[in-house]
């Protein structure tokens, strides 16, 4: 039996519900790993705890009981203070102040069509800020996610990833600016599994550190890890720009002196809000609350504003849109409203957890500044709570408002209290601010806009969630001919049951996952679809440098977006010895241009499959055979890669940090497909079709690559067999462009 709080009592302790995690929840979630970072949720009062576990059990709490605990909870976070030798200096550096009122932050993808149209080629700050204004009320601070999941498509790093966003490092530089002009802080991610791309050259403390100077960041989300080490935050100080660090799966309660965010991963909500262990330890730490999967964010909300603290409203994950509902919308407008007007208070050293309410299902935290107490309330009920709700202790010329309705309360004296008597609806949420001091102008105006947003109850807005409908991008036929054109082989076409799914890391096989066939009512990973090929025609080999170079003597073609265009290439030549490998550093739309040029257009995935596949169903290309590209020396599998050329399917994985040269496109002739096509899988990935929603779009990729980064699960995968393609999320052509996709076209036949 352990002690809870200083309370024998059988069954609770003094931690408890913070992740578990199983097999089950990698295959749902595989983001996370296994880790041993402290729990986050630190135990409610007994009696409360009791009450709720048992039906018909009554042992009620009590203004003793609760300084009890209370006393217990504070004994703890000093001793811990003690233990850790904590020091809090960081928390008052004025570069990192803004992080005590960065309420709401989203993750956003770059990816995001709200961030960045491609068709004026402009990023797009102001609409993307003032679509969440007019949806929840804004947002304090922004993660711009550049990397996962299509780091690792080649050998650029993490850093990489984001220069060869538009406009390069001068791009992003401008695009930092329009966030800081509207008030929003930048935060970038970093990746600590990312060993196996181009080397930084340096510690990544130093290069993450200067690279955000250079673009005038503000902090950095520390993916994966349970704690950003105290490293990163000396290198920042080094180069005289002191960055936020945010840890994304907790910390040690030691990493509180230098991590000053953090994220709560809360994946089970009691019914009683518990205490965030690292905001109760240190009240200026902001710890934004992530459930991102959640299609409600009703829990996310309540205990983010029951501990004064933030929310990730995190909407567009790895491009499967999970929009909050209209509901939840309008309910964060409300949270972040009242948490932004009322900052100073939700810092306090005397926060008071679960101050004593009289409603059943109704929770308040008590935040004391000076004279003035503000106390955030949730009513955890499926039901309107209207009535005798707090008893305060009396005090002359104490004015008491209900903030979260914009209007003044008149207590009821009982002795030497006052009973505040006000309503809560169901789900829903409550603030008291008690006052001897005359309503500054602010404070006014803050009442005013409450009362105006909460005359329409939250009841009235919709919970219904709306999945995001995906469109194929059409690809125009060609011209018909009945001869095999040149360097083409003639696909006769017929019945054939397509079937394939995606490879992406997470998201299970929920809507939103891999994308949506004409055939289909929603995304989805799984695919299976019978269906009758038009005959066509497709390059026996994927176009080459050779090929393309002819292409541009001929047009003179030079894209707007020219970052990263060839860039293997020197002064418009291909490098020597590289005539016969495939083009690489090839846009989506670079590839559309050729095609179009030589008459010709890209390949519909399908097609492109049953060129590969046949109508016999193999598994790749050149049969059945297991093809393993990691066989111990000496012991190859039947069909596997091979040094020897000769006797090679594809070539064998680079694995280094650099990523060498594809091969020559004829140079493994028993790889080919049963009509004879070449050079399909395992040298470079090859763009097929387009698909895109509302918030994101997406090519799929086919035949998979030689460059296989090590040491982390979190890169790129691979497609290799007929049945699998790969999702690259697009953005721009400088971004989309890659040492490791090139492109085969076709042709349609009489």
């Amino acid at each position: 039996m352990k002690k809870a709080f200083g309370i024998s009592i059988r069954l609770f302790s003094i931690s408890i519900l913070a992740p578990v995690f199983t097999l089950s929840t990698l295959a749902q979630d595989s983001h996370f790993v296994p880790s041993s970072f402290e729990e986050q949720l630190l135990n409610s009062p007994p009696c409360l705890t009791i009450r709720m576990a048992w039906e018909g059990a009554n042992v009620p709490c009590t203004p003793l009981t609760h300084q009890e605990w209370l006393a217990d909870l504070t004994h703890w976070r000093t001793e811990r203070r003690i233990r850790t030798g904590y020091d809090p200096a960081r928390y008052s550096v004025p570069a990192l102040q803004w992080t005590q009122s960065s309420f709401i932050q989203p993750q956003m993808m770059v990816h995001d069509r709200a961030f960045y149209d491609v068709a004026q080629g402009k990023y797009t700050v102001d609409s993307y800020l003032d679509d969440l204004e007019k949806r929840y009320g804004g947002i304090d601070s922004v993660l711009i996610w550049a990397t996962y999941p299509n780091m690792g498509i080649d050998d650029r790093n993490q850093q990489d990833m984001v220069r060869s966003m538009p406009g390069g490092v001068e791009g992003v530089k401008k695009m930092v600016a329009d966030f800081h002009r509207r008030g929003v802080r930048v935060l970038f991610p970093m990746m600590m599994w990312d060993q196996g791309t181009r080397d930084p050259g340096k510690p990544w403390p130093d290069a993450i550190a200067e690279f955000m100077k250079e673009i005038d960041a503000d902090g950095i989300n520390g993916d994966t890890q349970d704690g950003v080490p105290l490293a990163f935050s000396l290198a920042a100080e080094k180069v005289g720009h002191p960055l936020a660090f945010e840890p994304e799966v907790g910390l040690s309660d030691e990493a509180l002196a230098w991590d000053v965010m953090s994220w709560g991963y809360y994946f089970k909500f009691a019914f009683v809000p518990q205490v965030d262990r690292f905001r109760w330890l240190e009240p200026r730490h902001m710890v934004n609350v992530c459930d991102r999967w959640n299609r409600t964010k009703t829990d996310n909300l309540q205990f983010a504003f029951f501990n004064g603290e933030g929310w990730e409203s995190w909407e567009n994950i790895w491009g499967i849109w999970n929009g909050i509902t209209p509901r939840d919308s309008e309910a964060t407008r409300r949270v972040a409203t009242i948490e932004r007007a009322f900052a100073p208070f939700l810092v306090s050293q005397d926060w008071e957890p679960l101050y004593p309410m009289h409603m059943y299902g109704v929770f308040a935290s008590r935040w004391p500044l000076g004279e003035q107490t503000l106390w955030t309330i949730v009513n955890r009920n499926e039901y309107d709570v209207d009535g005798r709700q707090m008893t305060v202790p009396y005090k002359q010329g104490m004015r008491y408002f209900d903030v979260y309705h914009g209007v003044e309360l008149h207590p009821t004296a009982e002795g030497d209290h006052v009973v505040l008597s006000f309503s809560t609806e169901s789900h829903g949420f409550g603030a008291i601010l008690a006052t001897g001091s005359v309503l500054d102008a602010k404070t006014q105006q803050v009442l005013a806009t409450m009362k105006a947003m909460t005359a329409k109850p939250l009841s009235d807005f919709s919970s219904d969630w709306q999945k995001a409908q995906q469109t194929l991008v059409e690809i125009s036929a060609t011209k018909a001919v009945s001869t095999t054109p040149p360097g083409m082989t003639r696909i006769d076409g017929g019945a054939y049951l397509f079937v394939v799914h995606g490879i992406e890391i997470e998201g299970s096989n929920d809507i939103g996952v891999d994308v949506q066939y004409p055939w289909e009512d929603s995304p989805r990973r799984y695919h299976e679809h019978s269906m009758q090929i038009k005959p066509f025609y497709i390059d026996k080999y994927p176009v080459t440098n050779s090929d393309f170079k002819k292409f541009l003597d001929a047009t003179h073609y030079h894209p707007k977006d020219d970052l990263n265009f060839l860039k293997n290439w020197v002064e418009g030549a291909y490098p020597a010895g590289a005539a016969n490998q495939p083009v690489t550093w090839v846009s989506l739309e670079d590839a559309r241009a050729y095609a179009q040029w030589a008459g010709k257009r890209l390949p519909h995935e399908w097609e492109w499959q049953y060129a590969a596949q046949g109508s016999d169903g193999r598994s790749y290309p050149w049969g059945n055979c297991d093809w393993n590209m990691t066989s111990p020396a000496g012991a190859p599998a039947p069909c596997a890669a091979s040094s020897d050329a000769k006797d090679a399917v594809a070539p064998m994985p680079d694995k280094g940090r650099v990523m060498l040269a594809p091969s020559d496109v004829d140079a493994h002739p028993k790889g080919a497909s049963p009509f004879g096509v070449m050079d399909m899988v395992g040298d470079v990935w090859q763009w097929t079709d387009e698909y895109i929603d509302d918030h994101t779009r997406a090519a799929i990729l086919r035949g998979g690559s030689h460059y296989l980064p090590q040491g982390s699960v979190w890169y790129f995968p691979q497609a290799y067999r007929n049945d699998e393609h790969g999702k690259l999320l697009l953005m721009a052509p400088s971004y989309d462009r890659s040492g490791a996709v090139g492109f085969r076209c076709v042709k349609d036949a009489d």
